[in-house]
C-alpha cells in the first residue's frame, strides 16, 4: 500500500499548489506547460538507466502513442479549466471522479488484466466507490449575483453542457492509456522512461500552444507562472510515478488500483482541506467519506485478509 499512499499524497500536493495559484497571480495554463519541463527533469533524476533512451524509436507505435498521451495530458487540463469556468466546480469534480469507470471497465473486460478473480462483493465495492465519489464531490451552489451572470451568454449555450462529458471521457482515456501503454509497450524497468516520453510530448505540444497564445492573443509570460509551473511539476511527476508503481505491484489491475486510488485521494484531500483551510463538509460529503471506506474494504477485502 506504500505506493498507493505516496501517489495519493503527491496528488493532494498538486491540489494544494494549484489552489495557491490565484493568491500568487499565477497563470494556470502557463504554469501547466512549464510543469512538464519539471516533470522531465524529475524523471531524469529518478531514471535508473539513461541508456534506455537509446531504445526509443521515434516512429514506433509505442513512441507515437506515448506522445499522444502527452497531448491528452494538455487537452484534459484545458478541458478541466473550461468546465470549471463555464459550468461549475462540482461538475468538473464529478466528471473527473466518475471517469474511473472507463479504465475499470477496460481493465476487466478488454485487457482482462486483473490480478484476482472478482467476486460479487468486489463489484459491489466498485458501485459503492462511484456513489462515494459522487457524494464527496457535491458542493453547495454559490450565490449568484448580477455581476456573475453578466456577460454569461456563453454559459447559456447548449454545447457548454457537453464539457463535463468531454472531461469525463478525456480523464478516463488518460488513465486507460496509461494502463494500456505501461503493460503493452514498456517493461517494468522502463516505467520512468515511459513517463519521461509522455511528459516530453506534453511539454512540446504545450509550448506550441503557449507560443500561439502569446503571439496571437497577446498573453504575457510572467516569471511567477514559470516558477509556479516548475514547483508543480515535481509532485505531478511523482504522483504518476507512484501510481504506475502501484499498478505494477498489482499486475496492472486497473479495476483494483484506480477505485482505491481515487477514493483515498478524496479522503486525504478532504482531511487536508479541513486541517489547512477549515473547509466544512455537509451531510452528503460525510456520507460519501463513510461509503469510501466501505468501498475500499469491499474492493480489497481479499488483500486485507477478510476473505479467509
Amino acid at each position: 500500500m506504500l505506493y498507493f499512499l505516496l501517489a495519493v499524497l503527491f496528488t493532494v500536493a498538486l491540489y494544494l499548489i494549484m489552489r495557491a495559484y490565484p493568491r500568487f497571480q499565477v497563470h494556470s495554463f502557463h504554469a501547466i506547460v512549464f510543469n512538464y519541463y519539471a516533470c522531465v527533469g524529475t524523471g531524469l533524476l529518478l531514471s535508473p538507466d539513461l541508456g534506455q533512451f537509446k531504445e526509443i524509436q521515434p516512429g514506433s507505435s509505442a513512441t507515437l502513442l506515448t506522445v499522444a498521451l502527452g497531448a491528452m495530458f494538455i487537452l484534459v487540463f484545458v478541458l478541466i479549466g473550461h468546465t470549471t469556468q463555464k459550468v461549475s466546480v462540482t461538475a468538473t469534480s464529478l466528471a473527473g471522479n466518475m471517469s474511473l469507470v472507463i479504465p475499470v471497465l477496460f481493465g476487466l473486460f478488454v485487457f482482462q488484466n486483473t490480478n484476482k478473480l472478482f467476486t460479487g462483493w468486489n463489484y459491489l465495492g466498485l458501485l459503492v466507490a462511484l456513489v462515494a465519489l459522487a457524494l464527496g464531490a457535491i458542493q453547495k451552489a454559490p450565490k449568484t449575483t448580477p455581476e456573475s451572470t453578466s456577460g454569461g451568454n456563453l454559459a447559456n449555450t447548449s454545447w457548454v453542457w457537453l464539457l463535463p462529458f468531454f472531461t469525463f471521457l478525456g480523464t478516463g482515456t488518460n488513465n486507460t492509456l496509461i494502463n494500456y501503454l505501461s503493460m503493452t509497450y514498456y517493461r517494468p524497468d522502463q516505467m520512468t522512461l515511459f513517463m519521461i516520453v509522455a511528459c516530453l510530448g506534453a511539454a512540446g505540444i504545450g509550448t506550441l500552444l503557449l507560443a500561439f497564445r502569446i503571439a496571437f492573443r497577446g498573453e504575457k509570460l510572467l516569471a511567477r507562472s514559470v516558477v509556479g509551473g516548475l514547483i508543480l511539476g515535481v509532485p505531478n511527476f511523482l504522483s504518476l510515478y507512484f501510481l504506475l508503481k502501484a499498478l505494477g505491484t498489482f499486475s496492472n489491475s486497473a479495476a483494483f488500483v484506480f477505485p482505491i486510488y481515487n477514493i483515498l485521494t478524496m479522503l486525504v484531500s478532504s482531511f487536508t482541506a479541513w486541517v489547512l483551510f477549515r473547509e466544512k463538509l455537509h451531510l452528503l460529503n460525510r456520507l460519501g467519506l463513510l461509503l469510501a471506506v466501505v468501498a475500499i474494504i469491499l474492493i480489497s477485502y481479499q488483500e486485507l485478509g477478510l476473505g479467509r
